[in-house]
């Protein structure tokens, strides 16, 4: 069964598009077929997986739009076993041209239905905003991944995004989830990270995942060489996270299937 999962926070810098890349990378390494959705006109999973956004003849506005079926659009990366249905600024185009149609939440989630049975997860890099790029992606997705950085304004803005997701399950998703709050960005030797690690899992508890994001220079440069950071650095702090990350997801999605059978 395939698993589609948001990548969700509204503010920016919080590590969202580095989290879908290379967790997408990591599960591809450990032979899970994996999808990557870039619905953020900025298009840096895009050009982060290798892609030129100026070159691009079809990306996921085409889809949105009904001119194309998504394997029609969807690119192989340079990773084994992990595509992308790649963006540009044309996106921004979407949100205009599909505010007045009918059922215009449902557009991603439809075409994704097509295409989603070839993968075993599909992660869909949202913008840093709630408008209605992320409500397709919340519509299509049954789980939701909020990365949270690891600094002082950490929860600012935190709580409109949990009343998005309310909102959405209640109307348009009511299998809509959050899969886990990741904790990026962590410094071991600043106070306010430990500060932040200790409030969100007092608040939360089990919906934050146990694997915590280091802050790495690696994961930073690794986009401009639009590489993933296995490619890039498969031995540094960031690459050894997110596999830890990859390890953990699959753990929870087998511990829901015996949950389910055992019910």
């Amino acid at each position: 069964m395939t698993e589609i999962i948001a990548v969700a926070n509204q503010k920016g810098g919080v590590g969202k598009t580095t989290t879908a890349v290379n967790l997408a990378a990591a599960l591809a390494l450990q032979g899970r077929r994996v999808l990557l959705v870039d619905m953020d006109p900025q298009g840096n999973a895009t050009s982060g997986c290798g892609l030129d956004k100026e070159e691009l003849t079809a990306t996921v506005y085409d889809v949105l739009l009904e001119s194309l079926n998504p394997q029609e659009v969807i690119n192989p990366t340079s990773m084994s076993g992990m595509d992308i249905l790649p963006a540009n600024e044309d996106l921004i185009g979407a949100e205009v041209e599909l505010v007045h149609e009918i059922g215009r939440e449902y557009f991603l989630k439809r075409f994704l239905s097509s295409v989603s049975k070839e993968y075993q997860y599909v992660f869909i890099d949202c913008p840093p905003s709630l408008g209605l790029l992320t409500v397709n992606a919340l519509t299509a997705a049954g789980g939701v991944i909020i990365p949270l950085q690891c600094e002082f304004y950490a929860m600012e803005g935190l709580s409109q995004l949990l009343r998005t997701l309310r909102l959405i399950k209640h109307s348009v998703n009511p299998n809509l989830r959050i899969t886990g709050i990741l904790l990026t960005m962590f410094d071991v030797r600043n106070n306010i990270s430990h500060q932040v690690k200790e409030e969100v899992c007092r608040h939360f508890r089990d919906r934050v995942f146990q694997t915590v994001i280091s802050r790495n220079v690696r994961l930073s440069e690794a986009p401009s060489f639009g590489k993933n950071i296995f490619e890039y650095d498969q031995r540094c702090v960031g690459a050894l996270g997110y596999k830890m990350l990859a390890e953990e997801l699959i753990k929870k999605g087998g511990n829901r299937v015996q949950e389910k059978g055992a019910g």
